[in-house]
């Protein structure tokens, strides 16, 4: 069985310095995509409907992931510090890589930091 894959695009600079605002990502989706702390995921916002947002995945809360961003200081900046741990129901998926800008093509392992 294959897993869905989505291409998203980072704004906002609040997970610098590992994503950049314009960097095209690959999302692995579905409820077979297994997070693990530090990975960087891609979750619906619990406050603001049909607003996705990407995160590193802190640590498990309950039934839900406590996720933040790298960059706290970033204008505008939200996450688990401000709305809680994010229920699992609205974890959309894991970054697997990043494929633009060319100079800044990574990969993702599940479970590990990304680089910056």
């Amino acid at each position: 069985m294959r897993t869905p894959v989505r291409a998203m695009a980072v704004a906002g600079e609040s997970m610098l310095p590992a994503l950049r605002p314009g960097d095209l990502l690959l999302v692995r989706c579905g409820g077979a995509v297994k997070v693990a702390a530090g990975d960087l995921v891609v979750a619906r916002h619990p406050e603001r409907d049909g607003l996705l947002t990407v995160k590193r995945a802190a640590h498990r809360d309950g039934d839900g992931w406590w996720l933040e961003s790298d960059n706290q200081r970033a204008p505008g900046r939200q996450d688990s510090w401000d709305f809680g741990a994010v229920p699992d129901r609205l974890v959309v998926g894991r970054v697997v890589a990043r494929y633009w800008p060319p100079s800044r093509v990574a990969v993702f392992p599940a479970g590990r930091s990304a680089p910056s």
